[in-house]
């Protein structure tokens, strides 16, 4: 198998200025076999189009909320910071892998630009939107278990770590609330949260709530996930 290259949307940090990468995502796609890129911030058309042409697949990671506006609703709650500018960059990217039918991985703030993308909508404070006992915002260490998830049977992710009860990390307080139309729910958290969707008519569309970037070198199944992404990404000899 050749080696594929695979972009990864930066991580913004407004305060800063400045665009970076936390080391877990190319870790997990370096020992997947990948080779993981950090893309510039850009919404230049051409530029976007290149990146398509050059890279393999992309991945959508973690990062600052989704802009309320992109699922048609109001700023509900001040939690945490958006980005419209990433925003505008990721949907932009999104569409033109789709229209090369690039494989994507959506990790955390990805799996929620992606059910925003297929028409759905988010819960905007999982602490007041969906108050319950299940711990969706750990602290450190990250590669520790935090709560369990239902993996569907006889769906793509149960194809790649088996279904049933699998126990995850989490760091997050926004989630997937109503389901975009041409997703497939994958896994479900204890408390009902929707932690996994994929798209069946895409060669690879896989979002995850959780984070593998965290516990691959720990967990089997988070590198699995890496793994087959980095297969769907690979070019043919």
């Amino acid at each position: 198998m050749k080696q594929p290259k695979i972009g990864i949307l930066p991580l913004v940090d407004l305060k800063r200025k400045s665009y970076w990468m936390l080391p877990g995502y190319m870790n997990g796609l370096l020992a997947a076999g990948g080779i993981p890129m950090m893309l510039p911030y850009t919404e230049d058309e051409g530029i976007l189009k290149d990146f398509v042409k050059t890279c393999d697949g992309f991945l959508f990671p973690g990062g600052q909320d989704v802009t309320p506006s992109y699922y048609n609703e109001p700023r509900l709650t001040d939690a945490d910071e958006t980005c419209e500018p990433l925003d505008r960059m990721s949907v932009a990217l999104f569409n033109e892998a789709a229209a090369a039918d690039r494989p994507v991985l959506g990790i955390c703030r990805g799996i929620q630009l992606f059910n925003v993308l297929y028409g759905g909508n988010l819960y905007q404070d999982l602490p007041t939107a969906h108050p319950t006992d299940t711990e969706h915002h750990q602290h450190p260490p990250y590669d520790v278990p935090i709560h369990t998830v239902e993996v569907l049977p006889d769906t793509f992710l149960s194809g790649i770590i088996g279904a049933g009860t699998y126990a995850v990390n989490s760091i997050h307080h926004q989630a997937v609330k109503d389901v975009g139309a041409g997703l497939i729910v994958q896994a479900v958290s204890e408390d009902g949260v929707v932690e996994s969707v994929s798209d069946p008519n895409r060669a690879f569309l896989l979002g995850v709530q959780w984070h593998p970037e965290c516990a691959f070198e720990k967990d089997p199944k988070s590198l699995a996930v890496f793994e087959a992404f980095v297969r769907a990404c690979a070019p043919l000899p």
